[in-house]
């Protein structure tokens, strides 16, 4: 095994650019048996949203922008309770059994969960986290074809069975150039990344048996004793997760959402995906036939990680902490699936020149794909990605970022903000750390710094209608409250959500939320106006919202209005998809032209 690379970073970069090369060559082409992957499925939380990533997906396919010859599924949780990733998990192998019968036994599969509602990235609520625009690639590449890619080597080296992953973090490494990750071990194999203790705080954490080697090296196969779910700092300490460098090794360490750990003589290793054998998955399959319905969350990490390693304890099983939701039943099913797994294996594949990086908030959004230039480096990440815009002046540091979009040259973005899948007119202005997503705004505009806006096509009573989100981009959608008395410590845009019902002329009823109506929240307020045109549906959410801005009334009576809960229910993707493709089909042929021109 190669030794740690000299220079962490340019290597970091040259493989995550092979990997991309790679894909690329076999983008809409048929692939050879071993070559790829036998299914790549994707979970859903609803029949909404599986709708909307097999159109997707028949899109994708259509517009040979994904290998072919593969199997490409979206499985949907069982409605009623959430399930968690780990429910997810449970139901998707039984649906593979389901579909396949003894067959899938001698799959590689990749399952890649992308069930939540992403209410903390809201512009990816509708399409769905793992079909996130990314700023490169012609045609542009989203979260999917990124993933696809950066496991190109693990399919030829691993046995039957299904690697599990998340839709909205990218793991990039880098290994000496003859070797390759090697999932062939019975139980689970996980990725291991150096992380600094806090960062610790908020991922798995494994606890490793003792290692002989003395100087690191950028693949290490190990075993795993324990594994802590999202430990404070003194239970690492406390269970033996602390690791000192060997040999005075210093590193940039996974570097991503993780600080720079080059002056730090302490770290931890952190999860990222999973891997589980064939035998493994029956084993739970077996588990959840047994039991028949969830109705309860589980963790795909903390439930079934936990319970393995020959250190693991039950305890974890009554800690409820780190748990959204406790249910009356979480205890028991956690502590029946800890005897199921026990004495399961966990191998653990320690990458010292890796890093993961996390895109599930609005504020992780806009770093990465503005600000972040180790990401864009590596990646080969985009200021203009597919787009029609002025040039923005390469000395910036902190730049904007657009992506298949169209801008007049006189329209200004300022820096730090995104622009998606959008027409910007002549007189408009975008200030700083903005999100645009999906919209057209063609009359005059001026959107104030941290101004997020996502415009979704809706189908209700057979019409075809629009309706835009507008809000602050650190609004929090989730924070709810469970009486219509304590509305007031919900806040839009920075200012108390009573005031702007006030400035809105919209009066505190049950009627003003839908869903839950013990759950009160901006998610499921109903205040965004439903309007007849795209560009008028931005125009009158952009009015409401200069209107909290400004201080100043802006009666929102006279409109329908809807929820984001209720515009993700009337979404039409098929003509959300049109109009990005229309967008696609003029740059296209501005190109096209541009080419002429020059030649």
């Amino acid at each position: 095994m190669a030794a740690t690379s000299a220079l962490p970073g340019v290597s970091l970069r040259e493989a995550t650019q092979r990997r991309l090369r790679r894909f690329s060559e076999l983008r809409g082409k048929p692939v050879a048996a071993g070559e790829f992957w036998d299914i790549v499925a994707i979970t859903a939380a609803d029949d909404k949203q599986e709708l909307a990533y097999k159109q997707q997906l028949s899109e994708k396919l259509k517009k040979k922008e994904l290998p072919l010859g593969v199997q490409y599924h979206v499985f949907v949780d069982p409605a009623g309770a959430k399930i968690g990733n780990g429910g997810s998990t449970l139901c998707a192998l039984r649906c593979l059994e389901k579909l396949y019968g003894d067959e899938w036994n001698s799959f590689t599969i990749l399952l890649i969960h992308s069930g939540g509602y992403s209410q903390r990235l809201p512009n990816a609520s509708a399409l769905g986290k793992i079909f996130t625009a990314l700023p490169f690639g012609s045609p542009i590449y989203q979260m999917l074809e990124l993933k696809l890619a950066m496991y190109i080597d693990f399919p030829s080296h691993m046995n039957p069975g299904i690697l599990v992953t998340c839709a909205d973090d990218i793991e990039l490494y880098s290994i000496g150039e003859s070797e390759y990750i090697r999932f062939d071990k019975p139980g689970f194999t996980a990725l291991a990344h150096p992380s600094s203790l806090t960062v610790g705080t908020t991922h798995g954490v494994f606890v490793l048996e003792p290692f002989n080697y003395l100087e690191h090296r950028d693949l290490e196969y190990r075993s795993c004793h324990r594994f802590l779910h999202k430990p404070s700092i003194e239970k690492m300490y406390q269970f033996d997760a602390v690791c000192r460098p060997r040999n005075f090794f210093q590193q940039n360490f996974a570097g991503g959402d993780i600080p720079s750990l080059k002056l730090d003589p302490e770290y931890v290793y952190t999860d990222s995906l999973f891997y589980m054998d064939h035998k493994t998955a029956k084993k739970l399959l077996a588990f959840y036939e047994k039991i028949g319905t969830l109705n309860c969350e589980i963790d795909a990490y903390g439930d079934f990680l936990q319970a393995l390693g020959p250190g693991a304890t039950v305890e974890y099983t009554r800690n409820t902490s780190n748990v959204t939701k406790e249910e009356s039943e979480l205890v028991d099913m956690r502590q029946r699936i800890f005897h199921l797994l026990r004495g399961t294996s966990l191998n653990v594949v320690v990458l010292n020149n890796s890093k993961f990086y996390h895109i599930g908030t609005t504020e992780e959004y806009l770093f990465h794909f503005t600000s972040d230039s180790n990401l864009k480096s590596e990646l080969g990440l985009q200021s203009i990605a597919f787009s029609i815009f002025p040039a923005i002046p390469e000395c910036s540091s902190n730049k904007s970022c657009i992506i298949q979009s169209i801008l007049d040259s006189r329209s200004s973005v300022a820096p730090g903000s995104v622009v998606e899948y959008s027409r910007l007119g002549p007189d408009v202005s975008v200030g700083e750390n903005c999100i645009i997503s999906g919209s057209c705004i063609i009359t005059t505009a001026v959107l104030s710094a941290h101004s997020f806006v996502c415009s979704l096509s809706l189908k209700m009573d057979r019409h075809l209608k629009y309706s835009t989100m507008a809000c602050g981009v650190q609004d929090n959608l989730k924070k709810n409250v469970k009486t219509l008395s304590d509305i007031k410590l919900l806040q839009f845009f920075g200012v108390c959500f009573l005031s702007c019902l006030d400035i809105w002329n919209l009066k505190v009823t049950e009627e003003l939320f839908s869903g839950n109506k013990t759950c009160l929240s901006l998610w499921n307020a109903r205040i965004f106006p439903v309007c007849s045109s795209l560009s008028d549906s931005v125009t009158t959410s952009l009015k409401m919202l200069n209107a909290v801005q400004n201080k100043s009334a802006f009666s929102l009576n006279k409109y329908k209005l809807l929820s984001i809960e209720e515009m993700l229910f009337y979404k039409d993707v098929e003509d959300m998809i049109t109009y990005r493709e229309q967008i696609f089909l003029e740059i296209t042929l501005n190109r096209k032209q541009s080419d002429l021109e020059t030649s």
